[in-house]
């Protein structure tokens, strides 16, 4: 048995610390504010296989199979609903690009179809038809809580013996070599040491600065945070909008319904970069914005009225893909995941927890894609598809 000491107490966190207890590791998971509140809490909700590369596709494919059994694995109602995700096509060159992700995303078993607006008005009932051609369907995506998820993770994490601290700041560590040996935190207003084995950094916008505590380059994996900004709407009628609906050329508008309330989460592609990695207000400018391309997609919402607004981070990459893997003997991260980490988690936390704890992994995750050094050798990937 190791001691492994994870940083960070979002979904890949959490979600890291339940698998490595899982294979038999001793773990104490690090979290300086409250569990989930970073990106976690203020995502839009959604999972989709529904992306433009080999590697992101075969990633979420599995993420998909993996979220399919989590309720069971987890014995928690995680509000986990495959009710789709629905890109929509505003041109003709657009209708063929889609042609082209359906290809791709069917080659490796994820099943996407184009469809006609009859039929993605019987899915979206509340969906405006007539600025759009066709559509790019996807019935196996879907959406769940990111609150409920998070703390069902936790809970078996407990119970598998994780030591999980919040409100607990990582300050520091103590390095041999190329290795961690020592975590140093500040719990109950002293300063502690716990001695490890490995380290995982899954602090997301933080992590640069987790990097740097370990004696890296700040900028080695560099990330930036853009705030995104999401409204919702009072809930509406069960089923009128249940998938994801996007049309990217609108500035990557979406709505989607809450698996939950009915609610209509409304967001879009309007970012800007955070003043400071607590600037989560949320202004009204996005939500003038957000809606004015919300009532194009439905016109109903026009009528529903508001009810809550916030704002969170896309930690982004140059290349808005996750850095996963390796960077000193045992020390290593899972961190830019660029709005994708939600999504991403139940595949990306058996991966880390298997290297970490095996040094290799039967997930089918390109470590070459996600390796974390790319960036100085700049070497980016294909910017990976960001919606929701």
């Amino acid at each position: 048995m190791s001691k492994i000491a994870v940083i960070g107490g979002g979904i890949i966190g959490v979600a890291t610390a339940y698998e490595l207890a899982k294979l038999g590791e001793e773990v104490i998971l690090l979290e300086k504010n409250y569990f989930g509140s970073g990106s976690t809490f203020r995502c839009a909700t959604g999972i989709r296989a529904q992306f433009t590369d080999e590697a992101n596709i075969r990633l979420m494919k599995h993420s998909v199979e993996r979220w399919e059994k989590l309720e069971e694995e987890l014995e928690s109602d995680i509000v986990f609903r495959q009710t789709g995700y629905l890109f929509l096509a505003t041109s003709e060159e657009e209708v063929e690009a889609f042609k082209a992700n359906i290809k791709l995303q069917n080659k490796f078993g994820v099943p996407t179809r184009l469809i006609d607006m009859d039929e993605a008005k019987e899915i979206a009932p509340i969906l405006n038809t007539e600025p759009f051609l066709a559509g790019a369907w996807n019935p196996k995506d879907g959406k769940a809580n990111p609150f409920k998820t998070l703390f069902a993770y936790l809970f078996r994490a407990k119970g598998l013996g994780v030591d999980a601290r919040e409100h607990t700041e990582v300050v520091g560590f103590e390095r041999e070599g190329n290795a961690i040996t020592t975590v140093k935190f500040r719990y109950n207003g002293r300063i502690e040491r716990v001695r490890v084995d490995a380290v995982l950094n899954a602090a997301n916008a933080w992590a640069p600065l987790i990097n740097e505590m370990a004696g890296l380059k700040r900028n080695l994996v560099p990330i930036t945070a853009y705030k995104h900004q999401l409204v919702k709407t009072e809930p509406l009628e069960p089923g009128q909008a249940e998938p994801l609906i996007c049309p990217p050329s609108w500035n990557d508008a979406y709505i989607i319904q809450d698996g939950e309330d009915g609610g209509i989460i409304c967001g879009a592609g309007i970012e800007h970069k955070a003043r400071s990695l607590n600037d989560v207000e949320p202004t009204y400018d996005f939500l003038r914005g957000v809606l004015d391309y919300a009532v194009r997609i439905a016109p109903p919402l026009r009528y529903a009225h508001i009810v809550r607004q916030w704002a969170g981070f896309y930690a982004k990459t140059p290349d808005s893909n996750p850095a996963m893997g390796k960077l000193l003997d045992n020390f290593y991260i899972a961190a830019g995941f660029s709005g994708h980490g939600f999504m991403m988690a139940p595949a990306v936390a058996q991966a880390m927890a298997e290297l970490i704890s095996k040094g290799r992994s039967k997930v089918p995750l390109d470590w070459e894609w996600y390796d974390p050094y790319r960036f100085e050798r700049g070497e980016l990937r294909t910017s990976a598809f960001q919606i929701g």
